[in-house]
């Protein structure tokens, strides 16, 4: 499992023009499942997310969680993340999970990050969708599930 947080201002989703999840201050992640991932996988990420600190105290350093920076999510499936560009010009996407296993465990990890405490707000899963946000910072960072 990949998920690549963007800490964000505000961020959106829109299919087919409508908004289907919408934040104010939070983490936009963009989630992307491989075959070998499981409700394990779901249950490390979702805590790790909670729980990392990238949000400043007092003293300009990242020591709060989005917890305790009042921040919420706008989850987002990506396949995409599980590209592999080695060879040729197209990338290729054997290592992405197909619908049916990425879809259950994206639905999972939401579900484990609102256990977490936090509110979530999703795109709709396969959908074309518009992503837009203000990145904070910037603050990109990549959490995985496994060791590569």
């Amino acid at each position: 499992m990949r998920v690549v947080i963007q800490r964000s201002k505000q961020a959106s989703v829109t299919v087919d023009g409508a908004v289907t999840g919408a934040i104010n201050k939070g983490y936009v992640l963009l989630v992307g499942m491989t075959h070998t991932d499981t409700l394990e996988d779901v249950a490390y990420v979702a805590k790790k997310i909670a729980d990392i600190r990238l949000w400043e105290d007092d003293e300009g350093k990242m020591n709060r969680s989005i917890l305790d920076a009042g921040g919420d999510i706008l989850s987002v499936s990506q396949f995409t993340l599980y590209a592999d560009t080695k060879k040729g010009r197209r990338p290729s996407f054997i290592d992405a999970a197909r619908p049916e296993v990425a879809k259950p465990l994206w639905d999972a990890f939401n579900v484990a990050l609102r256990d977490q405490g936090l509110r979530v707000e999703t795109g709709i899963f396969g959908a074309m969708m518009d992503v837009a946000l203000t990145n904070d910072g910037p603050v990109t960072i990549l959490v995985e599930s496994k060791e590569k």
